[in-house]
This record gives C-alpha cells, sequence and structure tokens, in this order.
C-alpha cells in the first residue's frame, strides 16, 4: 500500500561494510541490506511514487537529452550539470530509505538524486560530485536496486589509475572522505542484457559559506 513502506531497520543494522582500498578517500560497501523480497517490493514503489523526469542538457550547442530518467527529492535545491533542480517533497519510500541509509552511516542526509536506468543503454557519464553545496568533504551513500551494473571510478590526476564495482541488487556503496576531489566515478553502457535499476545518492546539502 502507498505511503505505508516499513523497512526492517533492526535486520540491517546486524550487517557490516566491506571496506574497498583506494588511495585518497574512502569507499565501503554494503550488501544486501535488504531481503530479496523487500528489495523488490522497495524497487516497484520506487517506480510508482517517484515522479520520474526525462531531462534534456543544452551542451556543445545542441540540446541532448539524458540517458535515464531522474528525480531529486529532499529540503534544498541542487545544481549540477549546469542545471539547477528544485526539490520534491519527501514521500514516504524515501523517508522509509533514508532512515535506512542513516542508521547504516550515522551520517545525515537532507536530499537524495534518483536515476532509473532502463537498461543498458541508459548510463551515467564520468564526473565527481564536488560541487559547492556539498562541502569540502562529502559524504554520498548510493543504494541500488534492481539489475547490477559496474560502476567504475578512475582517478583526476592519473586516468590510467581505475577500479570497477559490481553493484548488485540491494547494494550501499559510501563514498567518503576527500574522494570526490580525487576520482571521478561512471555508470558505463553495456550491451548486455541488464535487468532495470534504480539508483539513489543521498546526499547532505549545505548552506554556501557554512562550516563543511
Amino acid at each position: 500500500v502507498h505511503g505505508q513502506t516499513q523497512l526492517p531497520l533492526i535486520l540491517t543494522m546486524l550487517k557490516t561494510p566491506t571496506s574497498i582500498p583506494i588511495e585518497g578517500g574512502d569507499l565501503f560497501l554494503f550488501e544486501n541490506v535488504l531481503p530479496p523480497d523487500k528489495s523488490a517490493a522497495t524497487f516497484n514503489q520506487l517506480i510508482t511514487d517517484v515522479d520520474w523526469q526525462k531531462e534534456t542538457l543544452f551542451l556543445f550547442g545542441r540540446h541532448i537529452q539524458v540517458p535515464r530518467l531522474t528525480a531529486w527529492y529532499g529540503d534544498a535545491a541542487y545544481t549540477y550539470s549546469g542545471v539547477r533542480h528544485e526539490p520534491r517533497n519527501w514521500v514516504s519510500i524515501l523517508n522509509a530509505l533514508r532512515d535506512l541509509v542513516q542508521n547504516k552511516t550515522n551520517k545525515p542526509f537532507n536530499s537524495v538524486l534518483l536515476n532509473h536506468y532502463r537498461s543498458g543503454s541508459d548510463s551515467m557519464s564520468w564526473h565527481s560530485d564536488n560541487e559547492p553545496e556539498l562541502g569540502l568533504n562529502p559524504t554520498i551513500a548510493s543504494l541500488s536496486f534492481g539489475g547490477t551494473r559496474r560502476f567504475r571510478f578512475r582517478n583526476t590526476s592519473d586516468k590510467k589509475q581505475t577500479l570497477s564495482i559490481n553493484l548488485s541488487d540491494a547494494s550501499l556503496l559510501v563514498m567518503a572522505g576527500p574522494l570526490q576531489h580525487n576520482w571521478q566515478h561512471t555508470l558505463p553502457k553495456t550491451k548486455k542484457i541488464v535487468a532495470p535499476r534504480i539508483n539513489l545518492t543521498f546526499r547532505n546539502i549545505k548552506t554556501l559559506g557554512s562550516t563543511p
């Protein structure tokens, strides 16, 4: 029933993350933060309850459609890729997932960016989450549901230094410390047949000029 999602937070607190070695940052991976039935139900509710948008960017003198569906929810506006995104109000399923992530990370989050990758043709290009609104060394908590996709990192000073992680259903990847200053990340296209995937990246938007 919409608006009545209650996630089993007590179960998630029993799991501990894997620390992934990466120079110049902190990277942690929680796997199976929800059991398969809860994860599938969450995926379906996100499809239904989130106000998904098809975005278009103006780059290099032409309009380019973003290769995925997106949504921005939270307490503050956020500007990325040169576009200001006004927040939608939190809905029940997103509040429940925020509680789950905050329990895992012991960090506060006031906003979430959602991306729906409908097939292997949907992707995210190389970038860092280093906008001023995120503060000096932001903690970004990336929660995934649905099909497994390869998530890649490359060092900003030496692009030959790379790292790949397969993010599976009900996985939570936490990026912290100076990682966003030293590494970029991407979700590349794939020709493999993959199931649809929804990713939520929880962030804490700060008032510019406040303490990081």
